[in-house]
């Protein structure tokens, strides 16, 4: 009996002990597979830096396939070297850079710079990323704005870009610039930075006049000479600006208009295929640009009136020079943008509401908007 009792009590001990090992080794396993993947993410690689992790590595290469896919929208423009008849007489077409555009919709509508593109109803020749050019009609630009769209001469389905919302952009928020820089021997040149500054004012002087750019995304992502006109992009690549001009004698200091003013004409062309521009015949200033014109001017919000478009539908309408416009359609305007964006949405021939202040006084006009000459 004795015997029996003290063989049990052997079993159930070395049971114990073998659930115990078990248990420690168990555990010692899994601090040794944490320790390997904390070393793995952090070992130091050639070069420096650290192995990423795959969460990391698959981000990395989510960017990259967007970064892909853009460029594929990105073209080149150029216009013709010569209009010489004896030139044409040849037979020879011969077209030089001028910068780089995106295309925006599946039927072909471009958006760049006014100043790559040209006036109005000019052609333009657009190289696709097969390296095939198509001969291209300015079919809107403002100068002002320094944007321009083109029309693609093609039947052929094309790539296309996605226009995000501008007015959703935060500093420090990353943004990619993809262009041709120096022309077509680095085209699809793409760089990267944060969103340095918001709703910018800079002065543009050259030999004639001296003009202002308000409104404009400031980004440290490099910008040189070709880039004007090509995307902004946000890292789900959706196109918020459009590039446009750098100071030349700063560095990580680059500019780009936001899309945000440039869609309502995009949605009206892929509608109807025209875009009628409605004016309101002003000249204005919000109280960001308005410290370079007169510093002494103080407005908590509102468009200075600086000049009237004879016939127009402001001065139609009664506004006068010096006038606030504070709201348009009760829509508060903060930016020059806000009533550009307001008055795209428009047709020609309809009437806005606005609201202005004139020495301290409040009151409101309906103004009837005419064709922008």
């Amino acid at each position: 009996m004795y015997r029996k009792v003290h063989k049990e009590n052997y079993i159930g001990k070395f049971l114990i002990k073998l659930i115990g090992i078990f248990i420690v080794a168990t555990i010692s396993i899994a601090l040794y597979d944490m320790y390997l993947n904390i070393n793995i993410e952090n070992t130091p690689i050639a070069g420096g830096g650290t192995i990423a992790s795959t969460e990391e590595t698959k981000t990395e290469k989510d960017i990259c396939d967007t970064l892909e896919n853009v460029s594929n929208t990105v073209v080149g423009i150029s216009k013709l070297q010569s209009t010489d008849s004896t030139f044409f007489s040849l037979g020879a077409i011969e077209t030089y850079n001028l910068g780089t555009g995106v295309i925006v919709s599946k039927e072909g509508y471009v958006i760049t710079n006014y100043h790559v593109s040209g006036k109005k109803s000019s052609k333009c020749y657009v190289t696709l990323e097969d390296g095939k050019e198509y001969t291209a009609q300015v079919v809107w630009t403002d100068e002002n704005l320094d944007l321009s769209i083109l029309k693609i001469s093609t039947t052929r389905e094309v790539s296309y870009a996605k226009l995000g919302d501008s007015d959703t952009l935060r500093i420090g928020q990353g943004v990619y610039a993809i262009g041709n820089p120096l022309g077509a021997e680095f085209q699809k040149t793409v760089t990267s930075g944060i969103i340095s500054a918001l709703d910018r004012t800079i002065k543009i002087e050259d030999e004639k006049k001296s003009s202002y750019m308000e409104d404009l995304i400031q980004t440290d992502a490099s910008i040189n000479s070709g880039n004007s006109g090509g995307p902004l992009i946000d890292k789900e690549g959706n196109v918020i600006g459009i590039t446009s001009v750098k100071i030349t004698d700063a560095e990580g200091i680059g500019f780009a208009i936001p899309v945000n003013i440039i869609k309502p004409i995009i949605e009206k062309l892929q509608e109807t295929g025209k875009f009628e521009e409605p004016s309101l015949g002003v000249y204005v200033y919000d109280k960001e640009a308005i410290q370079y014109i007169n510093s002494s001017l103080e407005f908590e919000y509102g468009v200075y009136v600086t000049e009237l478009i004879s016939e127009g539908a402001a001065k139609e309408a009664g506004i006068r020079v010096g006038d606030i416009i504070e709201k348009i359609d009760g829509i508060k305007l903060n930016k020059i943008n806000d009533l550009r964006k307001h008055i795209y949405t428009k047709n020609i021939d309809d009437e806005v509401r606005l609201t202005v202040l004139r020495n301290k006084q409040e009151f409101e006009i309906t103004a009837k908007l005419t064709k922008k000459m």
